[in-house]
């Protein structure tokens, strides 16, 4: 009988694991995270202001059971954002750590924090977490929610031919963008969301110089448009081919506008990705992600104008390519990289380069001691595509030899070769709901009762 739970993790999906337990008086929680400030994980913990979210307000609420409780939350902060309005990352990070501190405050015996670092799991009879300072938690069962992990350095960038101040591998640490001047010019790899992020935090500390961002097709984000005229949404579910669903895809925009062919699959895209091949997947991440990603995670209206700004003006160029090597000059780093497309190797003098490739969630890449020490031990192991931790439908990791355990379980989007689908908070809330649920032994209880 599971009577605690483990959660390794306090961001989104870990906090909002730990407050639905609460909330279906299901097992005690520890949640157990490194910062000091668990509820807002890096997407909302180290925003800036300029920082807003993709997603409206009315689609934002924690629970899913309760679609209007984060709009009913501003109301109570007197803004006048309304459910169509993208507001600030920092007021979103506020509004979790208000849910998570209420739920302490009026179950104190049901969910508490702990601050540590966690290196290893030893699951025996029960789970014991173990800690970098040597302290433990042992608990029935445990969860895996670590969120978004580190990019790696992409291919042709030798760390080792960079001076430590010319390269920031972390984008949000505090140092990445700082000590720039108005002459410099930033090369940020990447060019999606997080590339976004960086750009406007530049513009925000005042930096006038120039920012090149560059990836392999160059592709930005497209924006969110008001909504269009009502239409009816597909009932059944596309085919998971990659061919088919590109014609369906066009056939659907044609009639509907690309925007509503996109979101009218919401519904049907998790058991499109599960009932794909290994190989379909596969080839889906090779040719369509880049241009999945810039439809389906779009930019609010005002970023998308802030980014035609800057490039209107000079000071943001995408270029489509890869790096092809770095050595470093008088004047900073000399990048010599590869066009898309061409032969000829151009090269750049940069003053800083910013690693926004993105999250990884290779096991056989991370640097994250627990994961290494799980997957050396065959406790978890790698999905086909190498996205993450491999997962069964009830969120249960899988051993090395497909076994699913019933004391270790993951969420989010280290969970995304299961469920593809599983990045975003509409997505992560629904799934952080459902497994408390069944931890909870709620999910007998017809919904709303």
């Amino acid at each position: 009988m599971i009577e605690h739970v483990a959660i390794i993790g306090g961001g989104f999906s870990g906090s909002l694991a730990a407050i639905n337990l609460v909330r279906h008086d299901g097992p005690r929680a520890t949640l157990i995270d490194r910062a000091a400030d668990a509820g807002t994980g890096l997407a909302y913990g180290a925003a800036h202001p300029a920082h807003l979210l993709n997603v409206r307000a009315g689609n934002m609420s924690a629970f899913p059971d309760d679609p209007a409780h984060f709009t009913r939350w501003l109301e109570t902060q007197g803004t006048t954002a309304g459910p169509q309005t993208f507001v600030p990352r920092l007021v979103y990070g506020a509004y979790l750590r208000a849910v998570l501190d209420q739920v302490i405050a009026d179950h104190p015996d049901r969910l508490r924090i702990v601050r540590g670092e966690v290196t290893d799991l030893i699951k025996t009879d029960a789970v014991r977490v173990v800690m970098a300072d040597g302290a433990s938690v042992t608990a029935d069962a445990a969860i895996l929610a670590l969120g978004n992990l580190p990019p790696h350095a992409p291919g042709g960038l030798d760390l080792d031919a960079l001076p430590a101040a010319r390269y920031a591998g972390d984008c949000w640490a505090a140092d990445a963008t700082a000590g720039l001047g108005d002459e410099d010019t930033v090369l940020v790899l990447g060019t999606g969301q997080t590339m976004v992020d960086v750009a406007l935090l530049l513009e925000a500390k005042g930096f006038a110089g120039r920012i090149v961002a560059l990836s392999r097709r160059g592709l930005l984000p497209h924006a969110h448009a008001a909504p269009g005229a009502p239409f009816t949404p597909i009932r059944d579910r596309p085919a998971s081919v990659l061919s088919a669903l590109v014609r369906t895809l066009r056939a659907r925009s044609e009639a509907v506008g690309w925007r509503g062919a996109i979101d009218e699959l919401r519904p049907f895209t998790q058991d499109m990705w599960r009932a794909a091949s290994v190989a379909e997947r596969a080839r889906f991440i090779r040719h369509a992600r880049p241009w999945w990603d810039i439809h389906r995670h779009r930019l609010a209206p005002d970023v998308a104008e802030r980014m035609a700004a800057l490039r209107a003006n000079g000071r943001l160029a995408l270029v489509a390519g890869k790096v092809d090597g770095v050595a470093r000059c008088a004047d900073g780093v000399e990048v010599a990289w590869r066009p898309r497309g061409a032969d000829d190797v151009a090269r750049l003098t940069v003053q800083r380069i910013i690693n926004c490739t993105g999250p990884q969630g290779d096991l056989r890449r991370t640097s994250a001691t627990v994961l290494q020490r799980l997957t050396a031990r065959g406790a978890i192991r790698p999905d086909p595509a190498a996205l993450g931790i491999d997962v069964d439908d009830q969120m249960r990791v899988l051993s090395a030899d497909g076994t699913p355990s019933d004391r270790l379980f993951a969420l989010g989007p280290m969970t995304r070769g299961a469920f593809w689908e599983i990045v975003a908070v509409p997505d992560i809330r629904t799934q952080a709901w459902t497994l408390a649920r069944r931890l909870s032994n709620a999910h007998w209880v017809a919904e709303g009762l």
